[in-house]
């Protein structure tokens, strides 16, 4: 019936022929609001992890508030690394559909696209407040999702741990050559960094690090910062932890949700995963603030742990070879290209407010520090 029909039928006295009609055009748009819909999310990390796992702004505190935002019609169960599937197939099987849900680092999926790894870390890239505002406000997330497209994937920012560190170390590094021949564990553009150097570079999940470096299986290791470092046990393993971060001056953790499961949910029920979702990113970042100082204290005073800056000489060539790693692949794939400018483009901008706002106030600190 069209709009006019509609209307004579109700003048006329039709009152049940209108009515019938409301309810055939309603009904539709309320059932999709009171369907409800049970999900499986996968994790890359073990159980119990703060920040990956459980905590304020991890995966469970984002479960949970999607479950009360939504009154309950979008609830989640949550599996950590190897509890469904092992730690890092959470893409695939997000991809293909066999889930819903994977909370892990983008970089782990260089294997997959190359571009993946610019929306979890660049090495000396932006920080948290400027990894957030590209994302948010410069098209990265945009970027991000087109990346992801052919895999049937939407993807989104979920956490973040903020500056990470360099790594712990078995013995000392005093020079570049020093790298030569290390079996080390990091992911990411950085390890492709320091094979440049020599670096043999091992990806292991968060629950293999400690018994690999332990048993000298690796001989350095980088995973996150203090507080996650030290429960993890990593410097009963080694006592040399170098702070410098420029490997991932923040580092997003990434949620990815299939598609077609995505399409199928009505808009409020979206926009419910995207604000949860983006408040995790804070309030994760906030959690690891709080926790790093009290962390490397310990591990300091306490632990005998001797933690310092990479020496001044071997950063510029860091600096250097991540530049050519970079400009290398965007030669070769014009998607990449594409991402890197953007992110370099924003990250020339960000720096330049940066340098009169962050960097000028720490320098203040550091000086009257120096005085007192």
């Amino acid at each position: 019936m069209d709009r006019r029909s509609f209307v004579k039928a109700a003048v006329t006295g039709s009152a049940a022929t209108a009515a019938t009609t409301v309810a055939g055009i309603a009904a539709p748009s309320i059932a999709s609001a009171q369907k409800t819909f049970q999900w499986k999310m996968t994790n890359a990390y073990g159980p119990g992890s703060p920040f990956y796992v459980a905590g304020p702004g991890s995966p469970t505190d984002f479960i949970e508030m999607v479950k009360k935002m939504s009154g309950g019609r979008l609830q989640i169960q949550h599996f950590a690394a190897g509890e469904l599937i092992p730690a890092l197939e959470g893409f695939d099987a997000v991809s293909n559909g066999t889930i819903e849900m994977n909370v892990a680092n983008s970089y782990f999926w260089a294997g997959k696209t190359f571009a993946a790894q610019y929306f979890t870390a660049v090495p000396f890239g932006l920080n948290f407040q400027g990894m957030s505002a590209w994302l948010y406000h410069g098209g990265g997330q945009k970027l991000w999702e087109e990346v992801y497209a052919p895999f049937n994937l939407v993807p989104m920012p979920i956490g973040n741990t903020g500056v990470q560190m360099t790594g712990w170390f078995r013995k000392p590094v005093e020079k570049i050559e020093d790298f030569k021949g290390l079996k080390m564990r990091i992911p990411g553009l950085a390890g492709k960094v320091f094979a440049q150097f020599g670096v043999d570079v091992k990806l292991l999940p968060g629950g293999e690090i400690f018994p690999a470096l332990e048993r000298g299986v690796i001989d350095a290791a980088e995973f996150v910062g203090p507080y996650q470092d030290r429960r993890l046990g990593l410097h009963k393993a080694a006592k040399f932890y170098y702070t410098t971060g420029w490997h991932e001056t923040s580092n997003v953790s990434e949620l990815i949700v299939n598609k077609a499961a995505w399409d199928s949910l009505p808009d409020d029920l979206k926009e419910i995963v995207r604000i949860a979702a983006a408040a995790c990113n804070t309030i994760s970042h906030t959690w690891c603030e709080a926790t790093n100082a009290e962390a490397l204290n310990d591990l300091v005073k306490n632990q005998g742990v001797t933690a310092q800056p990479l020496p001044a000489a071997i950063v510029p060539k860091l600096r250097e070879a991540t530049s050519q790693v970079l400009a290398d692949a965007a030669a070769k794939d014009p998607l990449v290209k594409k991402v890197h400018d953007s992110f370099m483009a924003f990250k020339a901008t960000h720096d330049s407010w940066a340098g009169v706002s962050e960097a000028v106030y720490q320098s203040e600190i550091r000086g009257q520090l120096g005085r007192t």
